[in-house]
């Protein structure tokens, strides 16, 4: 309660005793995450260590008119099971039902994304010619960093159309790992080579 008060800016106590959403810890290889979820739909996961994070929960406090609390709802027990699948190889997708925060334009591109395959990429470009507006890059690219469900919506696959990394909001060297681990999951040979 503390830590996610320092996170806000909030007091302890304008956290709900059981609130509408709830929060909680994800411990990833990639360093400890945070939850937000419903009973029914995940509504955030960020790195504890993004600059946005407490931009993004007075959001969501203020949304619900104070109604974040804690706990561990079934979204984000899905989502924690979920991403030690993933990481440990075993399960390259995720079926955790998302709450998405954005215009039905964003909600159309975080769609696509969730379409990429894990080990391939695309760029912007493509990823706006697949919703049907090729003329809509830089809109694409907003989107893109608007996302507030890391690894789940894996914004991390669109790169610039030049083949660089491009922005990303968790930091190129988490996108960089992001995109490594994920080619070598994809290809037999350096799969081997990783768990010898």
């Amino acid at each position: 309660r503390a830590a996610f008060a320092r996170l806000t800016g909030l007091t302890p106590g304008a956290f709900a005793a059981r609130g509408l959403l709830q929060a909680d810890w994800i411990d990833t290889v990639l360093g400890p995450m945070i939850a937000v979820a419903d009973d029914n739909h995940l509504h955030l996961l960020e790195f504890a260590e993004r600059k946005a994070l407490p931009t993004e929960l007075k959001r969501l406090h203020a949304m619900t008119r104070g109604q974040i609390g804690f706990g561990r709802p079934r979204p984000t027990e899905m989502a924690a099971e979920q991403l030690t699948s993933f990481f440990a190889g075993t399960c390259p997708t995720f079926s955790v039902p998302l709450a998405y925060h954005g215009s039905a334009f964003a909600g159309a591109v975080w769609d696509a994304l969730q379409s990429i395959p894990a080990g391939e990429t695309r760029s912007y470009s493509e990823v706006a010619a697949g919703i049907g507006r090729p003329d809509a890059v830089r809109a694409v690219a907003r989107a893109n960093g608007a996302n507030q469900i890391a690894i789940l919506i894996p914004c991390h696959r669109v790169l610039r159309s030049t083949g660089g990394l491009g922005g990303y909001h968790w930091g190129t060297p988490v996108k960089r790992a992001m995109l490594a681990w994920e080619s070598a999951q994809a290809d037999p040979a350096a799969r081997t080579a990783l768990a010898g």
